[in-house]
């Protein structure tokens, strides 16, 4: 005899008493997929993470704030308090992500358009050929 059954017979139990229920599963996050570019499909991916995790947050709390009304024991208080401040990170997380993603994009459009300040990185005697080469050429121009 198993220890189940034996427990089970105990304390009185038929297995058809016993009743498994899943209560309101939360989908998994699937990982998206398509033709973006990677930092599009992580910010996508880690947005609905983000969303995930603040929805799921929001549930423990409420769980968490009626077991504390009910019991009035402040360790109760006290994880309810710690839950609060992490699904508020999270937001702040949330928020961060989008700032980053929006600099990420605004980046290209801030870039130099005219380069003025042209650096030769050489010896001197390759700036004389370089120059030397470049002379005929510039007189060349001219006379034309």
């Amino acid at each position: 005899m198993s220890i189940d059954t034996r427990i089970s017979t105990a304390l009185g139990i038929t297995s058809s008493e016993i009743v498994q229920q899943i209560v309101d599963p939360k989908p998994v996050v699937p990982r998206p997929t398509g033709d973006f570019e990677d930092a599009d499909i992580d910010y996508k991916y880690s947005r609905e993470n983000f969303y995930s995790l603040v929805e799921r947050g929001q549930d423990a709390v409420t769980g968490i704030l009626e077991l504390a009304k009910e019991s009035e024991h402040p360790r109760t208080y006290e994880v309810a308090g710690q839950l609060i401040k992490t699904v508020a990170e999270v937001t702040e997380k949330l928020a961060d992500l989008q700032d980053k993603m929006k600099r990420l994009k605004e980046v290209p459009d801030h870039a130099p358009k005219n380069v003025t300040n042209a650096l030769f990185v050489g010896s001197t005697k390759e700036l004389q050929a370089l120059l030397s080469d470049e002379r005929p050429s510039i007189a060349s121009q001219k006379e034309e």
